[in-house]
């Protein structure tokens, strides 16, 4: 067998992992701008750390009352009763947000979505909590084995509408990944997020995300707010093709809570774009094959790959195409046989796994002794 070597070939493109830029600072404490398409991080600020979420946490609760709708042991025509425990602690009387519910009232599983998502209403996550599983700490329980199936790291819940615990703890972190999560995954129910208004009991509340009255594009997903956890908002908008997630928290008043999340918002779409800088079946090499009845096979992109790009700095970026050759056959067509490096200016490397882009089926033996032969003979030529 010829002895392999490594190639690598270098070149510069419009690639890039998007990085958090110094040019943009906040007064929000946590604070994550994401692209909801490409995933990339564009801005981040305390983004990891577990803090009080407040109300946002009620993203979870909705993940959980989707996820039951998909799955059909829900229907928005389900009816839930509501106990004297979830008017208590969520209703009127507790000072906090609440839908306005009666004990002993049948409420459609639709409309308690709507008091949670439009009106933040705590007596409305207490209700589905309880009717999904018996006491809000058992649901408790499936909130926690939700996070972590799903993959968030910085998630504890012990309530199902954020109220002050000390085992009520996100990061922004994780709440734009569910965010992201809830949007992708829910396109039936999203649609609520972005209702500015819903009644009942004759009680008509406005929704409290300031975006959807500010921004254009802008349709979700929730504000929130403790003495702990200051003013926060998980925001969603969508411009031009694109779509862009916040998460920010900390904040010391509406106004701010507004100013910031807008901000935020604009530094995102102006600064950052999406590029496709490689194309689905995109040939980057020809790779020699040893025992192959073909004498290279093609080294190909997989899929498309976009990344999310400074504008600025979209120039600065390099790709190295990294393979051994040659490449011993028989080759299956798709099996990954090199990987390109997308790096940029600040040296972050994003890793794209590449694949043969054609079958080449092994030589038979007089075939072998061929090559062999002609190694021998004439080396690796």
């Amino acid at each position: 067998m010829v002895n392999a070597k490594k190639i690598v070939l270098t070149a510069l493109l419009c690639s890039s992992i998007a990085f958090n830029a110094g040019a943009f600072e906040t007064t929000a404490r946590n604070a994550i701008l994401i692209d909801y398409d490409t995933g990339a991080y564009i801005y981040t600020k305390n983004h990891d750390v577990q803090m009080a979420p407040a109300s946002m946490s009620k993203l979870m609760t909705i993940y959980i009352i989707f996820d039951k709708l998909r799955t059909g042991s829900l229907s928005l025509e389900d009816t839930f009763t509501v106990s004297e425990n979830a008017w208590r602690k969520g209703g009127a009387a507790s000072g906090g947000s609440t839908m306005f519910l009666e004990i002993g009232e049948k409420v459609p599983v639709e409309d308690l979505l709507q008091g949670i998502i439009v009106q933040s209403g705590n007596d409305a996550c207490i209700v589905a909590a309880e009717n999904i599983s018996g006491t809000e700490e058992d649901f408790a329980v499936l909130m926690n084995e939700t996070a972590e199936n799903i993959g968030l790291k910085n998630s504890t819940f012990a309530n199902s509408t954020g109220l002050p615990h000390p085992d009520q703890k996100m990061s922004v972190e994780d709440l734009a990944l569910l965010a992201r999560r809830i949007i992708k995954e829910f396109p039936e129910f999203y649609y609520i997020f972005s209702e500015k208004e819903f009644t009942h009991n004759n009680i008509k509340q406005g929704n409290r995300n300031p975006l959807l009255y500010s921004m254009p594009g802008a349709d979700g997903l929730k504000t929130g707010h403790t003495e702990e956890a200051g003013f926060c908002l998980t925001a969603s908008v969508a411009k031009n093709g694109r779509r862009l997630i916040e998460v920010m928290a900390g904040m010391n008043s509406n106004k701010e809570r507004s100013e910031e999340a807008e901000r935020l918002m604009n530094y995102g779409f102006r600064e950052f774009d999406n590029y496709q800088i490689l194309s689905a079946g995109q040939v980057l090499a020809e790779v020699p094959v040893w025992y192959g009845v073909e004498k290279a096979v093609p080294l190909v992109v997989p899929d498309n790959v976009v990344e999310t790009i400074r504008r600025s700095l979209r120039n600065q970026y390099g790709m190295k195409v990294v393979y051994d050759e040659p490449v011993k056959a028989p080759i299956k067509k798709g099996a990954v046989i090199g990987y390109a490096e997308l790096s940029d200016p600040d040296g972050n490397v994003r890793k794209i796994d590449l694949a043969a882009g054609a079958d080449v089926a092994e030589l038979g033996l007089w075939g072998k002794f061929v090559a062999n032969l002609k190694y021998l003979v004439l080396g690796n030529k």
